[in-house]
């Protein structure tokens, strides 16, 4: 640093400053201070900021599994959203618990952690380290952390009303598994929306997730004129199933999934699907989290990210 100052003709403190994006240094003299840091190579030193600042500029990330969709998809907008922020990212897998992932987080000495999905269950019982700041992604309360989560009970909700809209007299669901948040929520919504209609919503039928769930909830569907499936995974499964019982989407039956993956428009046929932002709920989430960290308190309450009904061809 002192190199740069020298060679840019201004203080260490100046240049302490351009690294630290403050806007007390002006236009000309931030050009030839980043000017002489890029011909001397300078890089702010990632340990040597943690002792100043008493933090690691770094992260967690914990997950059950990345073979879920909406995990990996997550993973990838959470690193570009703390990277945006000059923030590291460490991946956790909970294969032993959130508490022991919680552990291993702390020993890395991170600032904070954000907890997705199926893992996010385990954190109001899990003991964890003192002081560690948490977001978490997916959750049924917020005591004692920031939850933040998509609109899935509104998302489901608007599924089941566009399938009763379309003239269908009931509409079937192809849940997710029992002990999921967002699982729950989906469910939540398709029976609100039936109830609103005075419908008596009929018995789910419950995958895993994966596209062979749904492949094998395909029997228990196969009279449905309606469905709509928790997720485009076991939607990807339904359709494959129906379409080898001889049943004709959306001639015969009319489907729906939710999360709309990039592939749910190659589907065959093109699936209407609810949209999860998943870039939107990762920045949430680090923005949250950041803020915390950096001494600008807690959001009050969880913060809801929107979503939206893709119209395409599996309903008419």
């Amino acid at each position: 640093m002192a190199l740069v100052a020298a060679r840019a003709g201004v203080s260490g403190q100046t240049v302490s400053r351009v690294v630290n994006d403050s806007p007390r240094v002006d236009p000309a003299t931030r050009e030839r201070v980043e000017k002489a840091m890029a011909e001397l190579g300078y890089r702010p030193h990632r340990a040597a900021r943690a002792l100043r600042t008493g933090r690691s500029q770094t992260i967690g990330l914990v997950v059950t599994t990345l073979a879920t969709v909406g995990n990996s998809r997550m993973l990838q907008a959470t690193a570009e959203a703390a990277a945006e922020r000059e923030y590291a990212l460490t991946l956790v897998t909970a294969s032993g618990g959130v508490a022991e992932a919680f552990e291993h987080l702390a020993e890395q000495e991170v600032d904070g952690a954000i907890v997705l999905n199926e893992a996010s269950a385990q954190v109001p019982t899990a003991q964890r380290p003192a002081g560690l700041r948490l977001v978490v992604v997916d959750a049924a309360t917020d005591d004692g952390f920031i939850s933040v989560h998509s609109d899935h009970a509104g998302g489901a909700a608007l599924a089941a009303a566009r399938l009763l809209e379309l003239g269908h007299p009931i509409v079937h669901h192809l849940a997710g598994p029992a002990d999921s948040f967002a699982a729950a929520e989906r469910e939540r919504g398709w029976r609100d929306s039936l109830a609103a209609a005075g419908i008596d919503a009929p018995e789910v039928v419950r995958g895993d997730w994966s596209a062979e769930s749904g492949y094998v909830a395909g029997a228990a569907l196969s009279a449905a004129s309606a469905v709509f499936c928790a997720n485009d995974q076991m939607a990807l499964g339904l359709l494959r199933a129906l379409a080898e019982s001889g049943r004709r989407v959306p001639d015969d039956v009319a489907v729906i999934g939710f999360d709309d993956v990039p592939d749910a428009a190659n589907y065959r046929p093109p699936l209407t699907t609810i949209r999860q932002d998943f870039t939107a709920l990762a920045h949430r989430a680090v923005a949250a989290l950041v803020a915390d960290i950096e001494g600008e308190g807690p959001a009050s309450g969880p913060s809801i990210i929107p979503t939206l009904l893709i119209e395409r061809s599996s309903t008419r």
